[in-house]
């Protein structure tokens, strides 16, 4: 690969570890919930299942995907295929205003794509895995199923292709999004004046919150994952007044073994309601 995505990708594991380990200290410091109730040991073993099963999607998508991304985004360059190289030759538009229209493409399709696994039942079995979590904190940004990141990845190699979007505009969206992500999953104190104003474009922890209730009305709300417009132009925007009331997780996944790595692995052939 070119070494410019070399060095995003090197760029993008410093960042998530990075901000990984800062939310970490600042849920220590500063927590939103009371979860752990001072106990290291119960939240060291809540972090190391969320991250290991995340470690095991980064290696799957490492291994498998990100050739296949490489070969879609070179293709269509080579080709001129995709809207942002069609908008590109047609019109003369700028490198940099290249990258932010697939930017935006890339994260309305994250919204449609996270929607679908509310709304379509198969793919609910393995997004549930990400909504049990009732000790939501910034390790659950990494807590999603295999199968889910499986099929993510799969229907990113047309997508790339239809958005004619580089590979490097691919990580650099990746590095934004999934920092974004992080922060707003952390369990953090986080005043909800400076929470208001970032959330006009950003989404934050108080919008995110809900979307983890286990109020079905509230859970199929705020889809969004880097940009908050999209919920607001497509009017699943949602916001409980008393965050601090919500109860997260998911009522049928309340055992303790539902919370091991084994667990979380056999949630989708469990019977969900």
């Amino acid at each position: 690969m070119e070494p410019i995505l070399t060095s995003l990708h090197e760029t993008q594991v410093i960042v998530l570890i990075a901000v990984l380990i800062l939310l970490f200290i600042w849920e220590s410091l500063h927590p939103f919930y009371a979860y752990f109730s001072g106990s290291f040991k119960d939240r060291g073993r809540h972090a190391f299942r969320n991250l290991f099963i995340g470690a095991i999607n980064g290696l799957m998508v490492g291994l498998i995907f990100v050739g296949l991304w490489f070969a879609a985004s070179v293709w269509a360059d080579e080709s001129r295929f995709g809207i942002m190289h069609w908008l590109q030759d047609g019109f003369g538009l700028p490198a940099w205003s290249h990258a932010i229209g697939a930017i935006l493409l890339l994260d309305f399709w994250t919204y449609v794509w996270h929607r679908m696994n509310h709304e379509i039942p198969f793919f609910w079995r393995f997004h549930s895995v990400h909504h049990s979590d009732n000790k939501m904190d910034v390790t659950t940004a990494s807590r999603f199923h295999l199968g889910e990141i499986f099929f993510s990845s799969l229907f990113r190699i047309p997508l790339i292709a239809l958005f004619g979007v580089y590979l490097w505009e691919l990580v650099l969206y990746e590095i934004v999004m999934f920092a974004v992500v992080q922060f707003h999953h952390a369990n953090v104190g986080f005043p909800e004046k400076y929470d208001r104003i970032m959330r006009i474009v950003f989404v934050t922890p108080n919008m995110h919150r809900v979307h983890h209730s286990r109020w079905q009305p509230e859970t199929d709300s705020n889809y969004s994952s880097l940009f908050s417009f999209w919920d607001r132009a497509a009017r699943t925007f949602r916001l409980n007044p008393k965050p601090e009331t919500i109860k997260l997780g998911l009522d049928q996944f309340d055992h303790e073994e539902d919370q091991t790595v084994k667990g979380m692995f056999q949630t989708p052939l469990k019977k969900q309601d």
